[in-house]
């Protein structure tokens, strides 16, 4: 699917020329970082609690991978990093960086139920601002990826798999560095999807076949550190903690929000961050790996 979407992107392209075809990349660009948080924001945080309480040294979290555009994944194997499957799919990614250190990929693995969005979709939503087709699209996809790293990693400890059936009311800590912003005034529209190491906490609130939500609260009723995700951390993980140690239960994925789309620019208190469900897919990421050893 990976594939397919990008050989539509490319035909589509020399469709247009000048004005036209930036015009098509902009529209491209635009949806994808608006509606499947291509990025989900990096951290966006409470707007009357200053930014240095988010803010935790780069060694917080040493299994945190970072794609070299933008984007995260986390090591749960010495050799193995799961991520977002459409992070991997707008970057094709050589190498990424572990504990501050380049790690070269050898293979990726996207999961078979991944579906890239539509063109016509996204040309709806752009034209009428509503995205409630777009948000249901997304919903229905199986956004994961496996990658397999050339040489397993020995000075990082991986994170441990969640798989346990309990999120909802669960504290999840979220960790990132794309774009930041607060929840009142969302991110500014032109702001760098890399950015300091953040980390906040939200309640999961709803789960379902493939994805664990949250919402992101206004100060009144809001975590001490409540943040949500947003631009620049797709597929940065969502943590819960099980028998003293923090587990991965989700990847950070999209946005959803019953803003105009025509002018949203990024995650604002009331918006539902939905993430991937890791402990739905336990045994395909256990028997893709398998089938690899």
């Amino acid at each position: 699917m990976c594939l397919l979407g990008g050989i539509i992107f490319v035909q589509n392209l020399r469709k247009f020329k000048g004005s036209k075809r930036m015009k098509y990349i902009k529209e491209i660009i635009f949806l994808a970082l608006l509606a499947i948080s291509s990025t989900a924001s990096a951290i966006i945080i409470r707007d009357d609690i200053e930014d240095e309480k988010y803010r935790v040294p780069s060694t917080t979290l040493p299994a945190l991978a970072d794609f070299p555009g933008e984007g995260h994944g986390v090591l749960i194997f010495p050799q193995w990093v799961v991520t977002a499957a459409h992070v991997t799919c707008t970057q094709h990614p050589e190498e990424i960086t572990i504990n501050g250190l380049p790690r070269k990929v050898k293979s990726v693995f996207v999961h078979s139920g991944h579906k890239m969005l539509p063109e016509k979709l996204i040309k709806e939503a752009l034209a009428s601002g509503e995205g409630s087709k777009l948000q249901a699209f997304l919903a229905m996809s199986d956004d994961i990826a496996l990658i397999k790293l050339e040489v397993p990693i020995t000075d990082v400890k991986p994170i441990p798999l969640y798989r346990g059936s309990n999120e909802v009311g669960r504290t999840a800590q979220l960790i990132g560095k794309g774009a930041t912003g607060n929840g009142k005034e969302g991110p500014e529209p032109h702001s760098p999807h890399r950015t300091s190491l953040r980390r906040a906490f939200n309640v999961i609130s709803s789960v379902d076949k493939r994805w664990i939500s949250y919402r992101f609260d206004s100060p009144k009723t809001a975590n001490q550190l409540e943040g949500m995700a947003g631009n620049g951390d797709s597929g940065s993980p969502v943590l819960i903690k099980e028998k003293q140690e923090w587990q991965l239960a989700g990847l950070v994925a999209w946005v959803s929000s019953e803003r105009d789309l025509r002018t949203y620019h990024g995650a604002r208190y009331g918006d539902n961050g939905n993430n991937v469900r890791v402990s739905q897919y336990i045994d395909w990421i256990e028997s893709t790996i398998s089938a690899e050893e």
